[in-house]
């Protein structure tokens, strides 16, 4: 039977915690009309909901501000890149007869130049912010495993945060950690997360030996 590895995108397939913390500053800049940088964001702005990362900044309706500027600041600051390892370990995946995908809070339109074509062309379903209620909602895990034609049983999710784990607990899906991420290792060994990866070059048919129907396949 199929198995399926899915992935949190920012921290985990894609470095892109400089390209948030510029779009943050350049959003609040624009917003209160005195420059603010990366240096005057609090220490856990990429993992706090933007909007509450503005508030507390002073900025007034950041909902509607993210929705007007969000995308032109982020698309100027992009400096993105897939972690070393990632595009290898997708290839593996795929080679090793498993199903990939992605389940994201990125917009669609925002993927083809958040990602290169060759890490796009390596996931068969992808779910982005429009698609699915957000994580901690397992909303957007069901929505990939549908897509894919996939039990909850087969499957593993990839995440950096404790709102990617909350997910894969509701979801019912196996979960491993990405210590490299936004939370950090350390986040995740204090909230008791049974596995944590150290390396992006841990993606690849390792993940697989999570999935426990595939246990009970080769037992």
């Amino acid at each position: 039977m199929k198995s399926v590895v899915l992935f949190d995108l920012d921290g985990v397939l894609l470095d892109s915690r400089r390209a948030v913390l510029n779009t943050l500053a350049g959003v609040a800049t624009a917003a209160l009309g005195r420059r603010i940088t990366v240096a005057d964001l609090p220490p856990e702005a990429v993992t706090t909901p933007r909007v509450e990362v503005l508030s507390a900044l002073g900025v007034a309706e950041p909902d509607d501000l993210c929705e007007n500027w969000w995308d032109v600041a982020l698309a100027t600051a992009a400096d993105t890149r897939l972690f070393p390892g990632v595009l290898e370990g997708l290839m593996a995946l795929k080679e090793a007869g498993a199903a990939t995908g992605l389940v994201t809070l990125q917009t669609r339109s925002r993927l083809p130049w958040l990602l290169p074509p060759a890490g796009l062309e390596l996931l068969d379903t992808t779910v982005c912010r429009e698609d699915a209620e957000p994580k901690p909602a397992p909303d957007g895990i069901f929505l990939a495993l549908a897509r894919l034609a996939v039990a909850t049983p087969n499957a593993v999710f990839v995440g950096d945060t404790l709102t990617d784990r909350a997910a894969a607990r509701e979801a019912g899906v196996a979960f491993a950690g990405a210590g490299w991420g936004y939370a950090g290792a350390d986040t995740l060994a204090a909230a008791d997360c049974p596995v944590i990866l150290t390396d992006p070059a841990e993606i690849g048919p390792g993940l697989l030996g999570l999935v426990p129907a595939r246990h009970s396949a080769t037992r």
